[in-house]
């Protein structure tokens, strides 16, 4: 139990502080309400319409996008980097992981060319 005493203690410190950050804001703010406290902060500008004016949806289709090509650098990051390494991929099993990771690439660039062809990139076209 000694060995413990340490973890113990660093752990009523941690929920001690967690606790004091929570409650004292409460005890020592000011609570008066004022026209400019309950304004929505935007960036320290002011507010402007309506907040729920809806998106284009060439926003939502741009962000798609990121996301697949984000996704892909998941595939192709660790297969880079064990490539390189001594003991990455086996020499036997390195062209079907290339021909694996071509197809990905493939793949990524005829969706690239759907998307541009469909005119998700054309912001000016209605």
């Amino acid at each position: 139990m000694a060995n413990y005493l340490p973890i113990l203690i660093y752990l009523i410190a941690v929920v001690g502080f967690a606790a004091v950050s929570l409650i004292l804001p409460h005890l020592v703010a000011p609570k008066k309400r004022t026209r400019v406290k309950g304004a929505p902060y935007e960036s320290g500008m002011d507010p402007v319409g309506d907040a729920r004016k809806p998106f284009d949806v060439k926003f939502y289709l741009i962000a798609i996008l990121f996301l697949v090509f984000d996704v892909e650098l998941l595939f192709v990051y660790p297969w880079a980097v064990s490539l390189l390494a001594p003991d990455g991929i086996p020499l036997a099993f390195r062209t079907a992981v290339l021909a694996v990771l071509l197809v990905l690439m493939a793949t990524l660039a005829l969706a690239y060319v759907v998307a541009y062809r469909k005119g998700v990139f054309d912001w000016r076209r209605k």
